[in-house]
This record gives structure tokens, C-alpha cells and sequence, in this order.
């Protein structure tokens, strides 16, 4: 369907960021509809700190129903550089919580803030998805469901983040409290070594810079942190992981993706690839596409159906608007 003029994130957002608010998706409220599939559960947003930093918050989309919720973890991409923030997935979190998820929609400090960079950015995803830890017994979260979506260098991220486990123990990010169950990388940088040399003329060469900026180091300068922060070097990751990418992107290349999902199937890893024909980087974090729902019908089969044995709460419970 077409986009309406208001759609439920524009009547969220106005005037309500950093509050706990409710997305009166039931009342009638608002018309239109971001992803036909999607439950339009009412839900609320919660900004959290999982740490002192600026920079160290998340916020919390939970739907209002009975029963605790599997997780989903957002990590938002920007060249591990100052710039982009966790708005980027703001459409994604909105669309989550109506199917019935809790979408954990995290910042971090990037290249170019204080602390960030490496190890900086990656301990805060780190202690960032473990915060949930802290967050289940009063927010009715499911940690044994945690999935993580990541974009561009979120993806980076987001399968370095499931990859903890069997990291040294003296690594940024080891000992992992919340262990993720799921993956899918929306047009992630998967190869940091082969990307860190790469001489391709626009992208190719940003993205080459990025990476040096985010290990503060080459591959030959420092091949031990290209070993514990590249996605395709920790393989096997040992979860389910589905990856998108676009033909059209010319950020990260599609045969990134593509060479990685071959190495992460012969390590023993169920992986799967999903090419967009004529889609460009930026357009894989968008609701409204209709592969959006092969992402949601791919949490379901692998995290479990967000709605199965679960209530809506009645409306005479939710909070003042």
C-alpha cells in the first residue's frame, strides 16, 4: 500500500523522544499500515542507559502483551564513524514491536568520540545486548530468544556479537552474559580484511579508511584484531544467520556477502543469502519492502513465532498517553 502522510513511528516521534510513550496502533488513531504483515500490536518506547556515556543507551520497544517477549537486538551501521545513530532502525524497532517482538535498538560510541573505536565500540555492543540481562525481570524479555539485525558496519557488529562465545578470554567482548540465537545482516561488512585492502575506487576506498579507523591499525599492522573483529575470521559462528544484500550497493559489494555465506556453510554454519536485485545500501533497512517479511517469517522459524501462547493486554491497563 502506499505511504501514508502519517505513518505510527511520525505520530511516536513527534514531540515524545526520550520518553516511555505507547503506540496507539490498536485505538485507530493513525491509518495506514508499514508492513502489511505486521500485527499492529501496541507497544511502548523506553530510552535506557546501559552505561555512563552519552552514547550508552538503548531504547526498549516492548508490545503490551502477556507473556515474555523474544528479543531483537539493532545495531545500526555508519562506518563505525560519528554520524549515523540508532534512528536509522527506528522503522525496523516500530515494525518489530507490532509483530509482537521487543526490539533493543542500541548506540555506541563510534571513531571519532571519546572511547570509541577499538575496543570501545565493540565492548559497547557488548555490554550493551548483556544489559538485557539486567532489563528481562522487569521487562518480560526471553533470553533465550535473542536475535540480533545489523546494518553495514552494524552487521560487522551484530555477527561479531554472536560470535563471543569462542573469543579469547582476554578478548574485548568475551564471556558473553546474553547469547544471541539468531543473525541476519542487512548489507554487512562481513571480510574486514579483504575490505581493509581494498584499492576499488569510491566505496572500495571509504570503506577501506572506515575499517583502518575503527582497528586504528592495516591488516598488516595489526592482523590479531582483524582475527577477533572479522565476521568470515570467527566462522563458525555457531547460530543460524541470514544475510541480505543489495545488487545495486555500492558501499559494501554483494560478493562480499556472497563469499561469506560459502565459508560460513562449509564451516558447518546454517546460512542463508538473500540477493535484492536492483537494490541499493540503504534501501535493506526499510519496512516497507517485501522482503522485510522474509526477515520476519525468518525470525519466527528460527527464534520462535513472537505470538505463540500469548495474550494482548487489555486496554484498560495501558498507561496514560
Amino acid at each position: 500500500m502506499g505511504e501514508p502522510e502519517w505513518t505510527r513511528r511520525d505520530v511516536l516521534r513527534t514531540g515524545l523522544l526520550g520518553a516511555s510513550v505507547v503506540a496507539l496502533a490498536n485505538a485507530g488513531l493513525v491509518t495506514g499500515c508499514s508492513n502489511p504483515a505486521a500485527n499492529n500490536i501496541a507497544f511502548e518506547i523506553e530510552e535506557l542507559a546501559y552505561g555512563p556515556d552519552p552514547m550508552q543507551v538503548g531504547e526498549l520497544s516492548r508490545p503490551l502483551l502477556e507473556g515474555s517477549r523474544p528479543v531483537v537486538v539493532l545495531v545500526h551501521g555508519g562506518y563505525w564513524r560519528v554520524g549515523f545513530t540508532r534512528a536509522a532502525m527506528n522503522d525496523l524497532a516500530g515494525d518489530l514491536a507490532r509483530a509482537g517482538y521487543a526490539a533493543w535498538n542500541l548506540d555506541y560510541r563510534r571513531f571519532g568520540e571519546v572511547g570509541g573505536g577499538w575496543p570501545g565500540t565493540v565492548e559497547d555492543i557488548a555490554v550493551g545486548i548483556d544489559h538485557l540481562a539486567e532489563l528481562a525481570p522487569t521487562r518480560n524479555l526471553d533470553l533465550e530468544r535473542v536475535a540480533v539485525i545489523g546494518h553495514s558496519a552494524g552487521g560487522q557488529l551484530a555477527i561479531w556479537s554472536a560470535a563471543r562465545g569462542s573469543l579469547p578470554p582476554d578478548a574485548p567482548g568475551a564471556a558473553p552474559v546474553v547469547s544471541p540465537k539468531a543473525v541476519v545482516s542487512l548489507a554487512g561488512v562481513l571480510d574486514l580484511v579483504s575490505s581493509a585492502r581494498s584499492t576499488e575506487p569510491g566505496g572500495g576506498v571509504e570503506l577501506r579508511r572506515a575499517i583502518e579507523d575503527f582497528l586504528a591499525a592495516t591488516p598488516d599492522q595489526s592482523p590479531s584484531r582483524y582475527e577477533l573483529a572479522s565476521p568470515l575470521a570467527r566462522l563458525p559462528i555457531g547460530v543460524p544467520q541470514l544475510v541480505l544484500h543489495g545488487s545495486l550497493d555500492d558501499r559494501v559489494p554483494v560478493d562480499q556477502s556472497r563469499a561469506y555465506v560459502a565459508a560460513a556453510t562449509a564451516a558447518g554454519d546454517p546460512t542463508e543469502i538473500l540477493e535484492l536485485e536492483g537494490v541499493d545500501h540503504f534501501a535493506v533497512i526499510e519496512s516497507t519492502r517485501a522482503w522485510w517479511d522474509q526477515v520476519l517469517g525468518w525470525l519466527a522459524a528460527t527464534i520462535g513465532d513472537p505470538l505463540v501462547a500469548t495474550t494482548t493486554v487489555s486496554t484498560s491497563t495501558l498507561p496514560a498517553s
